[in-house]
């Protein structure tokens, strides 16, 4: 019998992020899972020192980078829903498979993506994702895939496409809202600890990430409604909310209030 959930550590000379990451997994109380690590190939001794503990499947071999690694951890899992947990992640306590276990019963769906909300530790502020997902929502932002539980037939239907080297995560999530029948549904439930400062937000990938969002929106949505967004970004100061909701000052009032506002169009 498959497992309910699969979750799925990918990683490369972690260190005691590993250790970080894998306890806050064994802590759940809802035990229907499966662990896949799946390890490019570290030296730094970090995997061997996890080898001996039980309920962890350990696939060591060489990938060609984050993305590569997360299509081949999908492949070799077997659980009904495929959750991402990067080394350094953890979730947010030891409730959060039962709760989400609980809600999917409650809200059956055939290819459902389930998310919820994060807590940036960057920040140090809880970042509360949009419940309603719609194409504007997929335009200006889509939950990270730390908050997301997919339909593994999803991840395996269109595995995300690694020639993107920043944004492969959320073309996989247009894929799945535009063409792939997925079906999101959002609770208001904090899900994971958010290390961030990663790969993506380093650096030229900053760039990188920008242009790689303009060729992505462009493969799913019409140039008329890109426009239209685009202007509505414009007109509603998106790069000056990026910076507030980046600032440490600034995140909890400007996340206070972007919750504020969820909760009155829900």
């Amino acid at each position: 019998m498959k497992p309910k959930f699969s979750i799925l550590v990918v990683c490369l000379n972690p260190g005691e992020k590993l250790n970080t990451t894998l306890e806050s997994i064994y802590r759940q109380t809802f035990t229907d899972y499966e662990i896949l690590i799946k390890d490019g190939g570290s030296t730094d001794g970090s995997v061997d020192a996890v080898k001996e503990r039980t309920g962890q499947r350990i696939v060591v071999e060489k990938d060609a980078g984050i993305y590569d690694a997360m299509n081949r951890a999908a492949e070799l899992c077997s659980g009904e829903y495929v959750y991402f947990l990067n080394c350094g992640d953890a979730f947010a306590d030891e409730k959060v498979l039962a709760d989400v276990a609980s809600f999917m019963e409650a809200n059956p769906a055939e290819k459902g993506i389930y998310y919820g909300n994060i807590f940036e530790r960057l920040t140090g502020k809880t970042v509360t994702s949009n419940p309603n997902m719609d194409a504007f929502g997929c335009y200006r932002n889509v939950p990270c895939h730390q908050a997301c539980f997919y339909a593994r037939e999803l991840v395996l239907a269109h595995p995300f496409e690694t020639g993107y080297r920043v944004r492969a995560d959320y073309e996989q999530f247009l894929w799945c809202f535009f063409e792939g029948g997925a079906r999101t549904l959002f609770t208001d439930r904090l899900i994971a600890d958010y290390e961030g400062g990663g790969f993506s937000e380093s650096g030229e990938n900053v760039k990188r990430s920008a242009a790689e969002h303009r060729e992505i929106v462009q493969k799913y949505m019409s140039r008329g409604q890109i426009l239209k967004y685009r202007l509505i970004m414009w007109i509603t100061l998106a790069p000056l909310r990026t910076k507030l909701a980046q600032n440490e000052k600034t995140a909890g009032l400007y996340n206070g209030l972007k919750s504020l506002l969820y909760r009155v169009r829900k």
